[in-house]
Formats: structure tokens, sequence, C-alpha cells
């Protein structure tokens, strides 16, 4: 889908969200290969007509080049030719360009260091660091699938409760509200998003949502990759923090949002490379060392995938960071939990207090990557705008 069309939707999301009748479209949206019948009831399970027509409108995006034009035409087939207008007219306009900040000298502050009894200088210009002043800081949610289903051909994920263990005490000790699910679904695990997503967040200022399960490489515009329910059905990453963007989730809009996604990326195994090192090797993968690896299943229906890679206007105030590289096994240990649950931990126990998150992300990466045989390196999508700083007592 080009992009005015996108752009095109966006802008007349509110008119489509208050006017569409979906009820007519589900048909014919099946038969022009739009979506497939799974998609579809998985739309229709979306809530009130609003907002199934709000998921359509954003699913629609990553259904190809002829998704637009297919969907004009649905439009004016069942009745609703002002809102094809609309759509088309929104295409021909052009787009309104941002403001930039004005910028202002960078003051200082000095942040006294209470474990270490030093002092930290930190840049905290009002508009380069989120404000976190809210206690609770916000909402945490930790779904954690340890067991999967005979049919699913997927493993008991052995040692990531030791992972959930560990996250739950770290964000609690950030405070956050920390709320954990537990071997779920697909589906049941999409309605544990929707429900924190329709929160209201007003008075807190910041959500985290961290996923410890199998993945899976998939289709992607924004952010790649998926996860697995207990059922065996994948959840794209993109879908997952699509329901806490600006349009689907208002009251988080200019809030910082992170997701922490251990999970496989893929199931090739890196064997690295040689380099001069500073620090010890760690033991060769034995008998304890697992992965979440699937393979990569290719979407079922009428999918373009060249414009699979097309880019969408970044996503703000979003950061999501993954296990391992896309395409790439994440190890997990039976007795200590996952390499990287156990750095990230770690280097948050040790630098919440003085560095921001992405420095602090630095440093898991460094840590993972210089573990075992195989190799393993985190990263991540960062379209944050300003420094996030977590709340240490």
């Amino acid at each position: 889908m080009e992009e005015q069309q996108r752009r095109a939707l966006r802008r007349g999301r509110a008119r489509l969200v208050a006017a569409l009748r979906v009820e007519p479209l589900w048909e014919p949206l099946e038969q022009r290969g739009l979506f497939t019948r799974p998609m579809l009831e998985e739309l229709q399970s979306a809530g009130s007509r609003g907002e199934q027509a709000r998921q359509l409108i954003i699913d629609l995006e990553t259904r190809g080049k002829q998704a637009f034009p297919a969907f004009l035409s649905i439009l004016r087939d069942t009745g609703q030719v002002d809102l094809a207008e609309m759509l088309i007219q929104e295409c021909k306009s052009r787009p309104v360009l941002p403001q930039l900040p004005d910028l202002r000298p960078v003051e200082l502050e000095l942040r006294e260091e209470k474990q270490r009894k030093k002092e930290v200088l930190i840049v905290a210009c009002p508009w380069q660091v989120y404000e976190m002043k809210a206690d609770p800081c916000g909402h945490c949610l930790i779904l954690n699938n340890v067991n999967f289903s005979r049919d699913s051909g997927l493993s008991t994920r052995e040692g990531s409760d030791i992972d959930c263990e560990k996250l739950e005490r770290r964000f609690k000790a950030l405070h956050f509200t920390v709320l954990t699910r537990r071997d779920l679904k697909a589906q049941e695990m999409v309605l544990e998003l929707q429900k924190l997503s329709r929160q209201d967040h007003s008075a807190l200022d910041c959500c985290i949502v961290v996923i410890l399960s199998h993945g899976c490489q998939t289709s992607h515009i924004q952010f790649p990759g998926g996860v697995y329910g207990t059922d065996g059905k994948p959840i794209p990453i993109e879908k997952i923090v699509n329901y806490f963007n600006g349009s689907n989730c208002p009251s988080l809009r200019g809030k910082p949002k992170l997701f922490f996604i251990q999970a496989c990326g893929g199931e090739q195994r890196d064997q690295g490379f040689v380099v001069d090192c500073d620090s010890p090797e760690d033991e060769a993968p034995g008998s304890s060392l697992e992965s979440d690896a699937t393979p990569f299943r290719v979407p079922s229906g009428n999918v373009d995938e060249p414009d699979a890679i097309a880019c969408l206007p970044t996503p703000s105030d979003i950061l999501v960071s993954y296990s391992t590289f896309p395409g790439f096994v994440s190890w997990r240990e039976k007795s200590s939990g996952s390499w990287y649950v156990e750095m990230l931990d770690s280097v948050l126990e040790q630098y919440a207090h003085s560095e921001d998150l992405l420095d602090m992300l630095l440093r898991v990466a460094r840590a993972v990557s210089a573990k075992g045989r195989y190799k393993q390196i985190p990263g991540c999508f960062n379209f944050l705008r300003k420094k996030f700083f977590f709340t240490c007592d």
C-alpha cells in the first residue's frame, strides 16, 4: 500500500469509526482475498461496531498494494459512497509537516545517587526526559507461556517461570503495578492486551508489556517477529504494539510504552566469529540449554510480499526490546532462565538509578553477546522521543 493511501486511512479513521457499516463488508473482503476467514472472525470479536471498524482500518494497511482500491470498490458496492469519496480526497491532500520543538539552552541538575552516596550529572531539560512522577508509574503486564498444547508441536519452556519471577520483582521495585498471566492461548493473550490498552492511563506515566514465549518470524511493516499462544497460534509483535499506539490508546499518547520480548526471532544458530575478548567464555550449550525457536511459517492468503517491507511513519513513544536478532534463536537455561532476562534484570538492578533505558539496553546486549559457544545479541526498535529514566527508591 502506498504511503498516501495509508495516510488517507489514518486521517479518515475518526469518520470511518463513527460511520462505517462493517456488517456488509465481511463477505466481499473475504471474496477479494483481502482477509481470510480466521482474520475476519478475529476482527468481528473486537467488540462494538466502532471497535470492529477501527481494527479493520488499522489491519487494512498491512494487506498489500491492492487493498486500498479494493476497499474503495467495496465501499461503493455496499452503498457507502460518501466514505469512499472522503478517502479519495484525503489521499489527494498534502501531509501536514510536524513542528520542531523550540530548542532552548540545556539545563543541568544534580541527582544524588542514594545507593553509592555520590552525585550523578543528568541532563534534565523538560523536553528531553519523560516525566515519571506518578506512583505507581504505570501498569506492567507479563504474559508467561510455559506449557503448550500437544497439537502445537512446541516444547515446554522450562526456566521461564524463573524469568517471570525476576521481572515481577524488578518492575515492582521500579514502582509498577504488575499483573502476570500464565499459559494463555493466542486469543486469550489478545484479550489481556486489549483489556490493558482500553484502561484509562491518564494518571499514569508509562506502560510495560513483557512476553515470555516461543517465537517465530512473520511478515511485517513496522516490528518484526511473532509470539505463540499455548495453542500454537502466532500473534505478530506488530499487532501487539499497535494496541497501545496513539490511535488505539489515547490515554497513553505522549507517554513511553515499553515492550520486552523473550522469544526467538527464527531458528538460525549463530556461532559468531573470532575477536579479541576481554571476558572468559561461558560453557558451551549442554543438555540444560534450550531455545525458543520455531520455523518461519509463510502466511496464507493473497499477501503482497514486496509491500511487506515498506515503512510506516514513525510510531512515537514506543520501544520494543527483543531478546535476539531477527532470524536467530534465543537461549534459555532450565535452571537460571533466559540469558536475556538474566542480564536485563541484573543491569536494571545495578544501573536503573543512574542510567537511561537505552544505555542500559546496550549493557544487556554486550553481556548477552559474550555468553556461550552459540551466540545471541539482543536488539531494539526505538521510537522514543526522549530519554527514559526509571523511578528508583
